[in-house]
């Protein structure tokens, strides 16, 4: 399949539902159309065994009180996979939600860090997600450390980051190490471009795999329910993400 017979978000939704294979349920942050596309697919690959909570649905939201309840079923153990992003991430994992510059007269401002601590420790399976991959967003070390991607052995948490997935590459996360490996580059992109653009240090291996493109059956999903499913949330997004060329 060439890359022009699916669109940029296709081929990032796909990659994304294979993250989360297995899960039981996935909760979804609001402004995030991509890993919302990819959640509602991974529940219509699952034959709906996958729940799945996407806040700011009416039809795909099973919270009454918001992102309360969302903090409650974290906490009981009942969210198996998370998505964060911030405007700084480092090697390690470590998240900037609050801004650049030295805390606390830094030069930008962000919406700041809300639960993302909070999640980061008790979700199993937090996959960070950031579409734009610059030296300016993967950064060496960032400004202000919202959610912390490792802690000390003394510290308990059972949640942490899984992956890294940008618009060039997808990142597995090691936590013995404490540091991203590359897993794939997208189709159209290099190694040496994930290199020149990436701010801190990461492990690859010596043939870095391109990124599977989405098959024919999930192509369909794509293009129909899940399309549908998603501009309940997002309109814009359901009606420019999509393809529409062939899906084999």
């Amino acid at each position: 399949m060439s890359p022009a017979a699916y669109s940029r978000q296709e081929l990032l939704i796909a990659a994304v539902t294979r993250l989360l294979e297995g899960c039981r349920h996935v909760a979804v942050g609001a402004s995030s159309p991509i890993p919302g596309g990819a959640a509602l697919l991974g529940r219509a690959l699952s034959g709906g065994a996958m729940r799945v909570s996407v806040l700011g649905s009416t039809r795909n939201n099973f919270f009454t009180n918001g992102g309360v309840e969302l903090f409650d079923c974290a906490a009981q153990g009942r969210v198996d996979a998370f998505f964060l992003s911030g405007g700084q991430i480092d090697g390690q994992a470590n998240i900037n939600l609050v801004g650049t510059g030295p805390y606390p007269r830094s030069d930008v401002r962000w919406s700041g860090s809300f639960g993302s601590a909070y999640l980061y420790f008790l979700v199993p399976r937090v996959i960070l997600f950031r579409e734009e991959h610059s030296r300016r967003t993967l950064v060496e070390k960032v400004d202000f450390i919202s959610a912390p991607g490792v802690s000390a052995l003394n510290v308990w948490r059972r949640g942490g980051p899984q992956a890294l997935i940008t618009n060039l590459c997808l990142f597995a996360f090691d936590k013995a190490k404490g540091c991203f490996r590359l897993e794939s580059v997208h189709p159209g992109h290099t190694v040496e471009e994930v290199l020149d653009q990436t701010g801190f240090t990461f492990d690859r291996p010596g043939n870095v795999p391109e990124t599977p493109p989405p098959d024919a059956a999930a192509l369909a999903l794509m293009r129909g329910a899940i399309r549908a499913e998603i501009a309940e949330t997002y309109p814009r997004f359901a009606a420019t993400a999509f393809a529409a060329g062939e899906t084999a």
